[in-house]
């Protein structure tokens, strides 16, 4: 059983004895759809738009993405979120014993999706270079079998956030190596506290050798819309959009109908819901730093934080040994009621996911909560 498994089932027995649980798991924001986004999608229904779409998705969608991200139509494919973009291209290119890098900590989805498909993940731990991979550890990881290397920026679960050094960095070795394309996950790029570039952009030189992932979830707080979307070489969006034929074909007409206003309608909510994102984590970081007990790095962006535990383990609490991360998030479950997310379950023992797309009152609350279990250790 994962270990996010196991947490949130515990939580849920906790819940259904009675007991009210502050959860800092949810990777989606907590405001609502913007208003006229839901009115596009009505009209879309009301107006007829309720039939089968173009499996790669419609013309105007993939059209508003391409001139965004100053690229072709054929170079779009739209899926049924960003995950199925990625379950896409890897079934479209994974052969058995094809090899992918993936920097630890990692959406833990990543590693699944990889093995699903044939491929063989190959862990690459960005812990001791402050959750960035650095030009020499990709050196060593790449092999005659390396197929992709994925990168996350903004980074789900550690916030941070790569640099143009940073990426022009690994761009430098990746030149020398023709055959390893890269997967740019930039579904947070929104939420970036600082400058955000994305790889395309860093190296433009590499462009054909590089499928970029995004969509409407995170930003727009969209994230039962299910859209997502590629944008890349054309050859590889055609053998990618083969795959989706075969599974969900094209995407819901009017969660497209949605996306497009999304991306062509008022951009303001970006930048104030970013800054309320950005308080959030720095009142929740100050909350529990004050515990003297766990220590953080750097979150430039998402809504996450992602704090060392490490001066926990060995501890007591509850008549328990506290050995592990996961042991720790129990712990705090059954002590405090806060459900959190173990750092092992992102490939990165020693720490725990804590998101902060909640209510300010709700932060507090479980910052409270957490300080009281911490000294309560011994």
């Amino acid at each position: 059983m994962s270990p996010i498994i196991r947490i949130a089932e515990a939580a849920n027995r906790r819940r259904e004895a009675g007991h009210k649980i502050v959860s800092l798991t949810t990777g989606e924001p907590d405001f609502p759809t913007p208003s006229h986004i839901v009115e596009a999608a009505h009209a879309a229904a009301t107006s007829g738009q309720t039939r089968y779409t173009p499996t790669a998705g419609t013309d105007a969608l993939r059209g508003a993405i391409a001139d965004r991200a100053g690229a072709a139509a054929d170079q779009v494919i739209v899926g049924t979120g960003a995950k199925q973009v990625i379950f896409n291209a890897m079934m479209a290119t994974v052969s058995p014993g094809d090899e992918v890098i993936v920097t630890a900590p990692f959406w833990s989805s990543y590693v699944d999706i990889v093995r699903i498909c044939g491929g063989a993940p190959i862990i690459v731990d960005t812990a001791p270079t402050a959750f960035k991979l650095t030009p020499e550890a990709l050196a060593q990881a790449i092999t005659p079998r390396t197929r992709w290397l994925f990168i996350n920026t903004p980074s789900n679960p550690s916030g941070t956030v790569l640099s143009p050094a940073d990426i022009i960095g690994l761009a430098d070795i990746l030149r020398s190596h023709r055959h390893v394309a890269i997967l740019s996950d930039q579904i947070y790029h929104e939420i970036s506290y600082v400058p955000f570039t994305s790889f395309r952009d860093a190296a433009p030189d590499l462009t054909a050798r590089t499928l970029t992932v995004d969509g409407v979830s995170k930003a727009y707080s969209m994230t039962g819309w299910r859209i997502g979307w590629g944008i890349g070489n054309p050859t590889l969006i055609r053998a990618m959009s083969v795959v989706q034929a075969q599974s969900t074909s094209g995407a819901s007409s009017v969660s497209q109908a949605a996306a497009l206003a999304a991306l062509t309608g008022p951009q303001h909510m970006l930048a104030e819901r970013r800054a309320v994102f950005q308080a959030r984590g720095q009142r929740l970081r100050r909350g529990l730093e004050a515990t003297g007990m766990l220590t953080f790095g750097d979150a430039d962006g998402a809504f996450y934080l992602f704090p060392s535990c490490e001066a926990l383990l060995g501890m007591t609490g509850n008549g328990q040994r506290i050995r592990t991360d996961t042991d720790f998030c129990e712990y705090i479950l059954q002590a405090a009621n806060v459900a959190t997310v173990p750092g092992s379950a992102f490939g990165t023992p020693g720490h725990l996911r804590l998101s902060y797309s909640y209510a300010e009152d709700e932060l507090d609350r479980a910052c409270n909560l957490i300080l009281g279990a911490c000294l309560a250790l011994t």
